[in-house]
């Protein structure tokens, strides 16, 4: 029961729930998601720390960049992010997020 509550705790931040409607669409990095978000790197940082930390995402190395993606294999969130996803599919702020998302390029974003 806490490994439940710890999981819905980190779906109850508004910023992670972005961070989960935009790696529904796409494998992403920091720089790109602190763009769309409009917030700081270190603060994509640490709500991406919180969501590994409970197997919602993971990451991997791509050369320069480390993309993050949502964790589909882990049996205990992935009923979780089925349903999160499907409310988010039509919430205007995810929606605005996808559109701002078409923008990036993760080459002039990204700090080298």
């Amino acid at each position: 029961m806490d490994e439940l509550a710890q999981i819905f705790k980190v779906f109850s931040d508004k910023n992670r729930l972005r961070i989960v409607a935009l790696l529904s669409n796409q494998k992403m990095c920091v720089c790109e998601l602190a763009f769309v978000l409009g917030v700081t790197q270190p603060s994509i940082s640490r709500h991406l720390k919180k969501m590994k930390t409970m197997g919602i995402i993971c990451d991997e190395q791509d050369g320069f960049w480390t993309n993050y993606f949502l964790n589909c294999n882990n049996l205990r969130t992935k009923t979780i992010l089925k349903h999160v996803e499907s409310w988010l599919r039509d919430d205007s702020t995810a929606l605005n997020d996808l559109k701002k998302l078409d923008m990036v390029d993760r080459t002039k974003v990204c700090c080298k």
